[in-house]
């Protein structure tokens, strides 16, 4: 085959430019620290490279954003409960104090107040909220569990049209609590003096619209017919319906004011039994700030809005990493019972009973000290102190009773407390080992991404230079080779 000048030369020319595509490649890889430039350089890389892409941005979303936020969420969480749990201490020492016999209405008055003091602090601690949500609110992260001030000054600008919730509640037959009514009305005769022991459901407000029984709709759905439970009398006061009651007038009495079905131990040991359930229909629009949103809890209706319709576990889940979720949320009903209110409801009474006994016994002694012993006037003012005597003793007792029952109340609190403190604790116990798997797969997903994409610097170096002194031979080869050609031999 016979080789020209122009061949050669064509031939050198194409070897040189291959060559100069070869260093000009291995000048971007070490400019761009990358293996390809376009999907067409390796395309076997490219693929691989966007799977890898992929693994590293969904594993980064998982371990920077979603799991230090449900991590965040459940801090505030623990931090809140951790204070619930001490309030909750704090009201069991109080009460622990206050169960002792020796103390006065004025001593019962201090711990009475710092009891007070300290649920309006359990409560507000369930306000708390994690970047503008609340945490205890369910779904409805933009409602607190208890009524603001601001909310009730909205529910109150129309004075004639007031907020008015209509509230559906279910207590069964352990919701059935005992309470002490003394009756010392007829005070002139210390036997006339007595203790009687009632039966009640007791709501979770107090304070509520005045209807008739008829109206909000007291049935009971096991145990007793619908029409025995329509015998209930209404009422505003409490002690007017606990004598009824005592005195065999009525059965069952609905007192409005304290949110109460109360009835006889006669009517109780009837009519109830372990499987009984009891719906309560009723409406309320006296709100105070404090008051627990009953949107978070029951079936209601308020301005033509329902809520709860459905019962939902309303539990907030993050994905915090490849087909896994985690519970973040504790919900308010676990923790915030309605109980801690309405049992401060109860002391009051007792409270107030107290006082009004004292204040009795203080006016009958000063009276006795101006009359004579030996007259008939002295004989009737002692016979009203020792019935007033012995009224006091009754509801000293019943305070006292009151407080132990109390103490085993606040330590069951405690104890919900604690389950919820568990559950939140083994969430982020959880979460933890998932961000320990996160931070070693996006670093794997990484490494993978790196061997995959990146250059090896040293080694694409070495062959850029290699590829520099190829070139340079190859220039001086060729230039020796065209310096010779055929015309020198003619």
């Amino acid at each position: 085959m016979r080789i020209t000048n122009k061949i050669m030369r064509n031939n050198s020319l194409y070897n040189i430019n291959q060559n100069k595509i070869l260093e000009d490649k291995l000048s971007n890889q070490m400019t761009n620290q990358s293996k390809i430039t376009r999907p067409s350089d390796d395309p076997v890389v490219a693929i691989r490279a966007l799977r890898l892409r992929s693994n590293v941005s969904s594993v980064s979303q998982y371990y920077d954003k979603n799991a230090p936020d449900a991590d965040s969420w459940l801090t505030v969480t623990g931090d809140a409960l951790n204070k619930v749990d001490d309030v909750l201490t704090d009201l069991y020492k109080q009460a622990t104090d206050g169960s002792k016999k020796s103390m006065k209405s004025e001593d019962l008055d201090i711990i009475l107040t710092q009891m007070e003091s300290l649920t309006k602090e359990f409560y507000a601690s369930g306000n708390v909220d994690y970047a503008g949500r609340y945490v205890f609110s369910g779904y409805r992260t933009d409602t607190p569990i208890t009524f603001t001030a601001e909310d009730i000054k909205e529910f109150t600008k129309d004075p004639a049209n007031p907020k008015t919730f209509a509230i559906e509640e279910t207590l069964g037959y352990n919701d059935i609590s005992a309470i002490s009514y003394t009756d010392w009305s007829n005070i002139t005769d210390e036997l006339q003096v007595s203790n009687t022991t009632l039966y009640r459901f007791r709501l979770a407000y107090n304070d509520i619209n005045e209807v008739a029984v008829g109206d909000y709709g007291f049935r009971i759905k096991q145990g007793t017919a619908a029409e025995q439970a329509a015998t209930a009398k209404a009422y505003t006061d409490a002690e007017t319906a606990y004598k009824d009651i005592k005195d065999g007038n009525c059965d069952v009495a609905y007192i409005s004011s304290t949110g109460e079905i109360v009835f006889s131990e006669k009517y109780y040991q009837d009519n109830f039994k372990e499987d009984t359930q009891v719906t309560f229909c009723y409406s309320k629009s006296n709100w105070e700030e404090g008051d627990i949103n009953p949107v978070h809890y029951f079936k209601c209706e308020s301005d033509g809005v329902k809520y709860n319709e459905e019962k939902k576990d309303q539990d907030i889940y993050y994905d915090v990493g490849f087909n896994q979720k985690i519970q973040v949320n504790t919900q308010a009903k676990e923790v915030f019972t309605h109980d801690a209110k309405r049992d401060m409801d109860d002391f009051k009474i007792y409270s107030k009973q107290l006082k009004d006994v004292e204040a009795k016994i203080s006016g009958i002694e000063a009276k006795m000290a101006e009359v004579a012993e030996d007259t008939t006037e002295y004989e009737d003012l002692q016979k009203q102190l020792d019935a007033a005597n012995k009224a006091y003793t009754y509801i000293r007792e019943n305070i006292q009773t009151k407080f132990e029952n109390q103490m085993t109340k606040y330590q069951s609190y405690i104890d919900a407390t604690n389950v919820a403190i568990t559950n939140n604790g083994t969430r982020g116990s959880r979460l933890d080992l998932i961000s320990d798997r996160l931070m070693n797969q996006k670093a794997t997903f990484k490494d993978l991404q790196s061997s995959n994409e990146d250059v090896d610097v040293s080694e694409i170096a070495v062959q850029l230079k290699s590829s520099e002194l190829t070139y340079e031979a190859a220039l001086m080869a060729t230039s020796k080779i065209m310096q010779t050609n055929l015309m020198n031999y003619i």
